[in-house]
């Protein structure tokens, strides 16, 4: 009997001590409420945990504890949360084949356009060596919605861009360009000749003149294929122009040379997009920038400013390396600025210490 008095007291104590802590709880969390400015922004977890314990709990307890939200909108939360654990919705698929990834889309639609003899299955090895398992009917459907052709049915004609990207190390460009130059005679227009190799960019320059006659070009063309210094030694093909200086004669000196030259279309400068480019770069970076004197200072221009672009201008096409450096990069020692044309180009570069 006496057990059953002591039981009875302790469970007493023990639900005040819990109601009290709840009160005390409940109240807490009304002021810290009104406290915060605002909605209070639940994750789904969140209200997932809030709605599970409160369905044990009750509306009516709800009633009396809950802060965070209305005892109608908490039992909502645990009712989603039922739905979403049972229905299957996140693990259900829609017919067919789930879609590929838009990288693996871009990838297929890549490999079919720079490779314009390969099938489905080629296309599909290619890709399952890069780790996507993807079949050879995605493909097709891939290549199909883009409007591209099977194999066969694709032009095998070889692009431009592509002629030049698999003879490049055979290939070089020729142009002319002007510069004004004062002399004692007035302002007179020189006329430059030059040869750039499209692998290495080297850029060799022929000839400086102020009448490229049909003898001077020749001259050109022999100085230019020439088996021990020649511009154009080692190299198959040479890209030019329609311009009326490269002569017939010019041509056929090259072919002697087995230099075969390709006279490009007419209005077609980004067919010789390398020489044309440094053409650009060399007035941009040094003609525009000068007043030229004499033959002689034009000459001593473009020859420093061939040095620069060779060994001391990085080129964004060479992985913004130098073409020949000169030197190995060094990460530690005094640096020191390189002049050329009275400081019109420079070269930073650290000594060796």
């Amino acid at each position: 009997m006496n057990w059953a008095r002591i039981l009875a007291y302790v469970t007493g104590t023990v639900d005040q001590e819990l109601l009290a802590r709840n009160e005390y709880l409940a109240a807490e969390n009304r002021v810290i409420k009104a406290q915060l400015k605002g909605r209070l922004k639940l994750s789904d977890a969140e209200r997932g945990t809030l709605g599970e314990i409160g369905h044990r709990l009750g509306r009516k307890a709800l009633a009396e504890v809950a802060t965070v939200a209305r005892p109608e909108t908490i039992l909502g939360w645990y009712r989603k949360l039922v739905a979403r654990k049972f229905d299957g919705s996140k693990a259900r698929r829609g017919p067919g084949r789930p879609r590929i990834s838009g990288e693996v889309e871009e990838l297929i639609l890549r490999m079919a356009n720079e490779n314009r003899s390969w099938g489905y299955d080629r296309i599909a090895g290619a890709l399952a060596n890069l780790g996507y398992g993807v079949c050879d009917q995605t493909v097709g459907n891939v290549l199909r919605r883009h409007g591209l052709p099977p194999a066969p049915g694709r032009k095998h004609t070889t692009t431009w861009a592509a002629f030049i990207r698999t003879h490049m190390d055979l290939l070089a460009g020729t142009d002319f360009f002007t510069a004004e130059v004062l002399t004692l005679h007035g302002l007179v227009t020189y006329y430059v000749l030059f040869f750039i190799h499209l692998e290495s960019r080297r850029v060799a320059l022929a000839g400086i003149t102020v009448h490229p006659d049909e003898a001077w070009i020749k001259q050109m063309a022999r100085n230019a294929t020439m088996d021990d210094c020649g511009a154009l030694r080692g190299c198959r093909y040479l890209l030019h122009d329609r311009d009326t200086k490269f002569t017939q004669s010019f041509r056929a000196i090259l072919a002697s040379g087995e230099v075969e030259p390709l006279a490009l279309p007419a209005q077609s400068p980004n067919l010789n997009a390398y020489a044309e480019r440094w053409i650009r770069s060399v007035k941009e970076e040094c003609l525009s920038r000068v007043i030229l004197f004499g033959e002689r200072s034009l000459r001593r221009a473009l020859s420093e400013y061939v040095d620069h672009f060779h060994a001391e201008r990085n080129h964004q096409g060479k992985g913004n390396m130098l073409l020949f450096p000169r030197e190995t990069r060094q990460r530690e020692g005094p640096m020191q600025c390189r002049e050329r044309l009275g400081g019109l180009l420079r070269y930073y570069h650290r000594v060796a210490a």
